[in-house]
């Protein structure tokens, strides 16, 4: 399937779901505490998107039961938020939503730590991040898509951290997932050239152990296979004829 390119008018709609979002997520960040569950942090995310003016766009997403994922520790993915898990100090927390705005999608995740957390957290949480600038450089025109998984495999490998290969970033607009799947490990083929107007989803996930991951009993729920902790840091962003346009930032 090709990857479509959006019209100026949709690159504007699709401007304006990002920044709702990001507002959205900015305000769930200055409200992350210890004590809090992962229940009243979906609550709070999903009336923040309401207050927009806008819909949740994970809500019943092939069954997904709530608005927000929220993951902790060992889980790197589609954590469903429940009433009895609550947030600990220490704890690190991976949220990732959406919504839609006139039929446009938007999609971003963030890492947060609950507190005050531990060195090696905080150098999992900054090295996820960071690889996600580290690929969006090379998120250009005339450039091609793997060039981004290579970038943020080069900049992780150092670490020595596992990078998860069974999830992978995506194309987005008036679906929440559209072609092209962008990997976060290397590549051996260069994959498709990038052209202005593609809108996709980058979204690089740090195992702090291992790479491989299981799924839980609930089908949505994805943990390290080893226990260890996950972080997650994802924007949806805009090719240009110049530098990439990161549409979900504060």
């Amino acid at each position: 399937m090709a990857i479509k390119i959006k019209t100026e008018e949709e690159i504007r709609l699709m401007r304006e779901s990002c920044r709702r979002l990001a507002d959205v997520f900015q305000n769930l960040e200055q409200s992350v505490h210890p004590g809090m569950s992962t229940k009243e942090i979906d609550i709070l995310g999903d009336q923040m998107i309401r207050r927009h003016e806008c819909i949740p766009n994970f809500l019943h997403y092939n069954g997904y039961p709530a608005s927000i994922c929220v993951s902790v520790n060992d889980e790197v993915v589609h954590g469903i938020p429940r009433k009895n898990r609550i947030l600990q100090e220490g704890d690190i927390v991976s949220l990732d939503a959406g919504l839609i705005y006139k039929g446009y999608h938007s999609d971003m995740a963030r890492t947060f730590g609950v507190g005050a957390i531990s060195p090696e957290a905080q150098r999992l949480i900054d090295a996820t991040r960071q690889s996600f600038f580290e690929g969006v450089k090379m998120a250009k025109a005339g450039n091609h898509l793997h060039d981004i998984s290579n970038a943020i495999d080069a900049y992780i490998k150092p670490f020595g951290y596992g990078i998860v290969r069974d999830l992978v970033g995506h194309g987005i607009g008036t679906s929440l997932h559209e072609e092209p799947q962008i990997p976060n490990f290397a590549q051996f083929k260069r994959g498709p050239r990038l052209r202005a107007g593609m809108t996709l989803a980058v979204e690089p996930m740090i195992n702090m152990g291992r790479a491989d991951v299981e799924w839980l009993d609930d089908d949505w729920t994805v943990v390290t296979e080893d226990g260890s902790w996950s972080a997650h840091y994802e924007n949806t962003i805009l090719i240009t004829e110049g530098e990439p346009e990161i549409l979900t930032l504060y």
